[in-house]
């Protein structure tokens, strides 16, 4: 296999003694290490990834997919370092930021459908939840319809609809059990099958406010619904006076092949989440909403019922206007979808030759699906030992996640694919 910008041995000397200090002073449960894992970054551009070593990776993963529009896109950069000469912070919910309003602005202008009102965040989590309170107060009601295998955020509020156990289980005494579960359908076989479940569980609840779901899981391993599911589920919400919460933080911003993924069945939902690619690197995200559902919120008297400190931070709100721009001006939806054909028919090989279990997915967000984890966490490591960085994810983590930034050239992508096959 192609080794030629790996020049040390991997993980490296200076990532050996910066995971030593790692371990000394962070929670151990937050970074996993192990004498063949991670690698400590260094710098990044475009698609590639440089160590703290000199070792120089193709990165499959985007920094889990907030990179859409490159690594320290100099666009982007610079208008964060335009205004933080300017104007670092300002007070979001008290005296805001001119540039806030400007985001706002154009959120409504790309967002589908009447979704026109915005609740800015810092965080995935944070535009869930923020989600979550308005369709309470839009309702009435308590309690959510979700997805097993989905991943929503770690916060308390957003745990309570986590469909992965793993991330539940410590917590269980914190959690309200409300929350209704619903199997994620994965073939047009089960598609009128898990449609009409829904239908029935839905009638037999009085306390659902709203149904949230990703229109392509992605932490629960890249799994893509039928064609016209999201489309039968928007119409059974409709039916049953639900909201429909549309959680696009991973798959939103041209991640497959159209600006949000939920335009690719024409649906519009109540209220949209995003966040991770929305800025590029710099922390913030957003629930987008029509005033009708936004409305729900009382009109402020001088103090927010919900808000945050960073809450349209000038610097965030410069960084996902300008990533906007290199999304909307370089046309990466579209980037997305016609690389996400040649990666699709690459990948359907890798499954014929029986080195995949299955693989799926659209534009540049893709799943490969392993018999195991132990296949898929050996894989991972000996990708990166060859110059390749890709993510394990699936709720039995036997699948490889890949999702480029989608300034990738394709043969940067097939290269990297062909090291994936080699590993496996």
């Amino acid at each position: 296999m192609d080794r030629q910008n790996v020049l040390t041995r991997i993980p490296g000397r200076h990532t050996g003694k910066l995971a030593q200090l790692l371990r000394k002073y962070e929670s151990r449960n937050v970074t996993y290490l192990s004498g063949e894992f991670p690698v400590f970054w260094e710098s990044a551009s475009g698609a590639t990834v440089r160590d703290v070593d000199g070792n120089d990776y193709t990165d499959l993963t985007a920094a889990f997919g907030v990179a859409n529009a490159g690594h320290s896109n100099p666009n982007v950069a610079a208008a964060i370092d335009r205004q933080a000469a300017q104007l670092m912070h300002a007070m979001g919910d008290v005296h805001p930021a001119e540039i806030k309003v400007r985001l706002l602005e154009k959120l409504a202008a790309i967002a589908p459908g009447d979704l026109t009102k915005t609740f800015l965040a810092s965080s995935g989590a944070d535009a869930i939840e923020a989600a979550m309170k308005t369709a309470t107060l839009a309702t009435g009601k308590p309690a959510f319809a979700a997805f097993r295998g989905s991943y929503h955020g770690l916060t308390i509020g957003t745990l309570e609809i986590s469909g992965l156990k793993k991330f539940r289980e410590p917590f269980l005494a914190w959690l309200p059990e409300r929350t209704l579960l619903l199997d994620y359908p994965k073939t047009p076989r089960d598609e009128d099958q898990a449609l009409e479940y829904a239908r029935r569980a839905f009638s037999r609840r009085y306390d659902l406010a709203a149904v949230i779901v990703e229109p392509i899981q992605g932490r629960g391993g890249c799994v893509v619904p039928p064609k016209n599911y999201l489309a039968g589920l928007r119409e059974i919400c409709r039916e049953r006076g639900l909201l429909l919460i549309c959680d696009e933080i991973y798959t939103g911003f041209g991640r497959t092949g159209t600006m949000f993924a939920c335009e690719y069945e024409g649906i519009v939902p109540d209220i949209l989440c995003l966040g991770k690619a929305m800025g590029n690197g710099f922390p913030i995200s957003a629930a987008v909403a029509t005033p009708e559902v936004m409305d729900a919120w009382p009109l402020s008297e001088g103090e927010a019922l919900h808000t945050s400190t960073h809450l349209g931070n000038p610097m965030g709100c410069a960084a996902a206007l300008a990533t906007i721009a290199e999304i909307e001006g370089r046309e990466l939806p579209q980037r997305a979808a016609e690389l996400g054909t040649a990666l699709g028919s690459r990948l359907k090989e890798l499954h014929a030759s029986g080195k995949a279990v299955e693989v799926r997915g659209r534009g540049l967000m893709w799943g490969i699906e392993l018999s195991d984890a132990a296949k898929a966490r050996s894989t991972v490591e000996r990708a990166l030992k060859h110059g390749v960085i890709i993510l394990q994810a699936g709720a039995e983590g036997n699948v490889l996640s890949l999702t480029p930034p989608l300034v990738i050239s394709e043969d940067e992508l097939m290269r990297a694919v062909d090291v994936i096959e080699s590993c496996l």
